[in-house]
């Protein structure tokens, strides 16, 4: 993203009337699907003399509904956080970006509000791409028809799209990504999302139970509803040196030697120390290895990890890493 892009929490803007051209999601992992939304918003945008923009949802609705109706199962797991959202939506030329808080009110504001306040008001905005399904307002009254009504009224030209599928016909979408990261292939994963899936965030202190058997950990923080499945992993962390490092790292809440702990990432770097409180460090799934035990003593515990490094070992010999 250009240094002059926007990021905006609250609509109308505070600081241009700028024309813009807009897309609608909530763009959890920003796949390969939404790629192609967010090339086509560019190519319109550059054509037409607008802003690129992308109107996103912060928390996601399905995650706001099913915690109002304490119906906690229902809550969508989660590809990105949203610092991993923002930067990957930055990647592909955004000029503003609105993380719209989706509370009571915007569950309850209706449909033509929708749009007055947040479309025309808001952005000012003179070209919309949005999904064939495409539902907004309270209890998703609004529909395309509605937009197309406003889009005359309003001035602004309203273009859908259809589902994006991929070289051999299967559609691309998160439901798909979660899938595939619920049972640990990254594979599948790497080839809706068009790169290698990875977590970043800033590294934390721990327990510090690592360094006494010889296996120290960074901590990285994920969200609660992590979509990636549990477990052992073969990684890389980005941000820490000048190259990627090579390491392993557990997906987990550490049932060892932890009751009721929250999910952490816990990543052991080979053959390097460095100093990584507080950086921001990204780390890159490359392979799943197996679930998260809880093992009956800690001799039985680092007899698994040094299995566990051994095999991150030969994965990057075989891979020439």
């Amino acid at each position: 993203m250009k240094a002059s892009s926007r990021i905006y929490r609250t609509l109308p803007r505070y600081d241009t009337q700028q024309p813009s051209a807009v897309t609608i999601g909530n763009f959890d992992g920003v796949h390969r699907g939404h790629q192609a939304i967010l090339a086509r918003v560019h190519e319109s945008a550059q054509e037409r003399g607008l802003a690129s923009t992308v109107m996103t949802f912060e928390p996601h609705p399905r995650a706001y509904f099913a915690r109002r109706g304490q119906r906690p199962e229902l809550i969508p797991t989660q590809i990105s956080s949203l610092r991993d959202k923002v930067q990957a939506l930055q990647a592909h030329q955004v000029n503003q970006l609105v993380l719209e808080r989706f509370n009571q009110a915007l569950a309850d504001m209706s449909a033509e509000d929708f749009i007055e306040q947040l479309l025309v008001r808001g952005l000012n905005t003179r070209w919309l791409l949005v999904g064939e399904d495409f539902r907004y307002g309270h209890k998703r009254s609004g529909d395309i028809d509605l937009l197309r009504r406003a889009g005359k009224q309003y001035g602004f030209d309203v273009e859908t799209i259809a589902d994006i599928a991929d070289e051999h016909g299967h559609r691309i979408s998160s439901s798909e990504v979660r899938t595939a990261l619920a049972v640990g292939n990254l594979e599948r994963a790497e080839h809706l999302l068009g790169r290698s899936y990875r977590i970043t965030g800033h590294v934390i202190h721990g327990q510090k139970l690592g360094r006494t058997i010889g296996y120290p950990t960074l901590n990285v923080k994920v969200p609660l509803q992590c979509a990636a499945r549990s477990g052992v992993y073969v990684v890389r962390a980005h941000g820490l040196a000048a190259h990627p490092i090579n390491g392993v790292a557990s997906l987990g809440v550490r049932p060892t030697i932890s009751h009721g702990g929250r999910l952490m990432l816990e990543a052991h770097l080979l053959d390097c120390q460095v100093d990584a409180y507080g950086k921001l460090a990204g780390i890159e799934f490359l392979q799943y290895l197996r679930d998260e035990e809880k093992f009956p003593d800690l001799p039985t515990m680092i007899a698994a990890i040094d299995q566990d490094v051994q095999s991150a070992r030969d994965y990057f010999a075989f891979h020439g890493l």
